[in-house]
C-alpha cells in the first residue's frame, strides 16, 4: 500500500487538478443534444462513473463525442471508500477501465460507504471519525490510486448528526488522509454549509482547518429544508434546485482563503432546462473571474 511503502507524501505536489479554473457542469442525458449542437462556453463537464461503465450504448456514445470538445471530471459514487469490507474488485476494475478509456483530468470519490454484506444502498452513508476508520480509508485510497494510476480527490460528506464513536474532528481526519495517501480534496461547499448548520459549528472555521492546498475541485449544489424530523430544521443535500444565496456567500469566502479552484454546479434530480444550468454556471464563472483578477493584482504588486 502506498501509505506504508512510501511514507508521508505531504512533501509531494500531488494535489494539483488538471481541470481548468473555471465553472463546470454535471453532464445529464437531457442536455446531450444541446451541448453537441451549440458547443457552449463551459469550462468542463463531470459525470458519475457508474453511469458509464458499460461496453456500449447511447451514454458512452455521447460522452465520447462531448469528450472530444471538453475537459472531463469523473466522480465515483459507488466504490464505498468507507466500507469495512474492502473495495469490490469487480466494480473497481470497471471504474479503472472507464478512467483508462476517457482519461479524465480529475477523478473523485466520497468519504462514505454504500455497501455491506453484499448489499448496495442508494445513499452515501457516514463514517465515524477515528483512527480505525482513517486507517481503513487510507488503505482503500491507496488501492484505488494504484489501480487507476493517478491521484484521486476525496469529497467531504454532508452530515445530519455527530457519531458518539468519533474521536477526532472531520477536518483533522481529512487532513491526515491527505498527508498519508497523497490524495487531494474535493471541497463540497454545500456539504460544509449543511453539516455546519445541522451539527452546529462554524462553516468557515471548518474550511480554514482543511489543507486547502490539496483542494483540486469545489462542488456547489442546492439543498432543501426539512422541518418534520427535528425540533430544529435540518438542511438536506438534495441536488435538485439552484444554489442557495448562503452557499454562494460561503463559496466566495472559501475562494478568499483557498484561491480560485475549478468549480462544479451539481444538479442530479428535477433536472431543469439547459438555460437554467448555464445561468448557474455563469454565476460561478463571474465569481471565479473576479477572484482571479484580484489574485493577479496581488501577484503583480
Amino acid at each position: 500500500m502506498l501509505s506504508q511503502q512510501n511514507g508521508d507524501k505531504s512533501s509531494q505536489d500531488r494535489s494539483r487538478s488538471w481541470l481548468p479554473v473555471r465553472g463546470g457542469l454535471c453532464l445529464k442525458p437531457q442536455h446531450y443534444h444541446d451541448i453537441l449542437e451549440t458547443l457552449p462556453d463551459v469550462g468542463w463537464f463531470e459525470v458519475h462513473a457508474e453511469n458509464y461503465l458499460g461496453d456500449g450504448g447511447a451514454p458512452l456514445h455521447y460522452l465520447e463525442k462531448i469528450r472530444e470538445h471538453y475537459p472531463l471530471s469523473v466522480h465515483g459514487v459507488g466504490l464505498s471508500i468507507g466500507s469495512s469490507q474492502g473495495l469490490d474488485e469487480h466494480h473497481l476494475s470497471r471504474v479503472a477501465n472507464m478512467v483508462q478509456r476517457f482519461e479524465p483530468e480529475s477523478f473523485s470519490e466520497h468519504l462514505a460507504w454504500s455497501t455491506h454484506d453484499n448489499q448496495f444502498y442508494s445513499d452515501l452513508l457516514p463514517v465515524p471519525y477515528n483512527r480505525e476508520v482513517e486507517d481503513l480509508v487510507c488503505q482503500h485510497i491507496d488501492q484505488l490510486q494504484e489501480r487507476i494510476g493517478r491521484q484521486m480527490l476525496l469529497e467531504n460528506p454532508s452530515n445530519y448528526l455527530m457519531m458518539d464513536n468519533s474521536t477526532q474532528e472531520e477536518a483533522q481526519m481529512l487532513s491526515n488522509i491527505v498527508q498519508r495517501t497523497g490524495c487531494g480534496l474535493l471541497l463540497d461547499v454545500n456539504n460544509v454549509h449543511i453539516s455546519a448548520h445541522n451539527c452546529d459549528y462554524d462553516a468557515l472555521d471548518y474550511i480554514s482547518s482543511l489543507p486547502l492546498h490539496a483542494v483540486g475541485e469545489i462542488h456547489l449544489a442546492g439543498h432543501a429544508t426539512d422541518t418534520a424530523v427535528a425540533s430544529e430544521p435540518l438542511l438536506i443535500d438534495t441536488h435538485d434546485r439552484q444554489v442557495a444565496d448562503s452557499v454562494w456567500a460561503l463559496y466566495e469566502a472559501t475562494l478568499t482563503k483557498a484561491g480560485a479552484k475549478p468549480t462544479l454546479i451539481e444538479w442530479d434530480a428535477s433536472v431543469p432546462k439547459w438555460s437554467v444550468f448555464l445561468s448557474e454556471l455563469q454565476q460561478a464563472d463571474t465569481i471565479l473571474q473576479s477572484k482571479q483578477v484580484l489574485e493577479n493584482r496581488v501577484d503583480a504588486g
